[in-house]
């Protein structure tokens, strides 16, 4: 149950594109990038029959990818798959020190109409080349491109065609692939068939060709500093299928780099060692008793703060004169018996319903209400319209002749 694998060689970057069922070893460079595709197509026949023909490559099917005992890949191994109904690509750069050391990539598919899963195991041999690394090495900045999109066989090898022809090294080889969004980039709006940009890194043997050393001129220079794109000769070379930002162009001669060594803390008992294995507890564990930390933690500071509370009472009451706890007792003794009889005591007639007299001859007159009356449902005032006995002033009469 196998099949031969395609490998499409670009260069120094390899595609391999999966199609055995069995378990496949891939044989990568250090220091070049990777590229290993996950066809849909491929895993048709791991599930079971379809009612009609081409059922499976409408189904979605997702993939998950780790590193073989481990919940996660290598970190110089990144995968990315944008919709359910598209290929998934394992990409990445593995490096010097991950030579001569096979990595094997679990890789499951998972059909979300029927629920059927199928797992594979890449088995990845990094070999050494004599060509890495290359001392000069150029990152560019694609804006029309994402990162699957650029990993595609074809397009990368567009792109690489387009460098060797404004540079014209004798080996040039593709590094590494960077979505922008891993960049700190932002995800663009869903509008006018924006992308999220891609950064993609070369390298060559020869010096930086004079096109590219344009960037780094005083007048490109000022005009990336004011948002304006930069006048470049060998873009047009670029400019029919690749938009490239050239104010983010990053030029690097690793021979004139100075490297710097940090010295790295030996790591405490705690810490497990870089490459150390790791030993699970065992799965026949023993019940805990927590009899023992529930005494230590909730009745052991309840007993002391009980017992302070006792000591500072008895404290307290031997250092206060006998003479001023006596008053105090019956302060408290005083105002209870205060509030009992303001509970009982009779509430007295407000002064607006005591008895008023009359103005003109005296005479006292009683009020409105009986005694029977409830006194919180009493106005505070009285007006004349509501005294019973109301006495009418005597108003003086003008006298003359018009008056009868």
């Amino acid at each position: 149950m196998s099949a031969a694998a395609v490998s499409v060689w670009l260069g120094a970057v390899v595609t391999i594109v999966s199609r055995a069922h069995a378990d496949r070893n891939v044989y990568p460079s250090a220091g070049v990038l990777f590229v290993h595709v996950l066809e849909r197509e491929y895993f048709k026949g791991e599930f079971p029959p379809y009612p009609k023909s081409g059922d499976a490559s409408n189904d979605p099917i997702t993939f998950n990818t780790n590193l073989q005992g481990f919940p996660d890949r290598p970190g110089w191994l990144r995968y990315i798959q944008r919709t359910a109904l598209s290929d998934g690509v394992l990409y990445g750069s593995p490096t010097a020190e991950h030579v001569g050391k096979p990595t094997v990539i679990e890789i499951t598919a998972y059909n979300r109409r029927t629920f059927e899963t199928a797992r594979h195991n890449l088995v990845i041999n990094i070999m050494a080349t004599e060509e890495f690394p290359l001392p000069y090495q150029a990152e560019f900045y694609i804006k029309n491109m994402n990162v699957e999109e650029m990993l595609a066989s074809e397009v990368l090898g567009d792109f690489l065609g387009a460098v060797k022809n404004v540079w014209q090294p004798e080996r040039l080889n593709a590094i590494n692939i960077t979505s922008a969004l891993d960049r700190g980039g932002r995800v663009p709006l869903p509008i006018n068939n924006l992308k999220e940009g891609v950064y993609v890194m070369v390298g060559a043997d020869v010096p930086f060709s004079s096109c590219l050393r344009e960037v780094e001129s005083p007048h490109n220079q000022l005009r990336c500093s004011q948002e304006m794109e930069p006048s470049i000769s060998c873009d047009k070379k670029f400019r029919a299928q690749f938009h490239i930002d050239w104010c983010k162009i990053s030029l690097v001669d690793i021979t004139k780099v100075v490297p710097v060594y940090v010295s790295r803390p030996d790591p405490g008992p705690g810490v497990l060692p870089e490459f150390g294995e790791y030993n699970p507890p065992s799965e026949a564990l023993r019940s805990r008793d927590y009899l023992s930390d529930f005494v230590v933690t909730l009745a052991v500071p309840a007993a002391v703060a009980l017992l302070l509370f006792v000591v500072l009472g008895v404290k307290r009451n031997m250092q206060t004169p006998e003479i001023q706890l006596v008053q105090h007792s019956s302060i408290q003794k005083s105002s209870k018996e205060l509030r009992s009889l303001s509970k009982n005591r009779e509430i007295s007639w407000p002064l607006s319903t005591l008895p008023v007299f009359n103005p003109v001859s005296g005479e006292v007159v009683p009020p409105l209400h009986p005694d029977s009356y409830e006194t919180t449902s009493m106005p505070l005032m009285q007006t004349q319209t509501n005294l019973q006995n109301q006495i009418t002033i005597p108003q003086p009469r003008q006298t003359g002749k018009w008056y009868s």
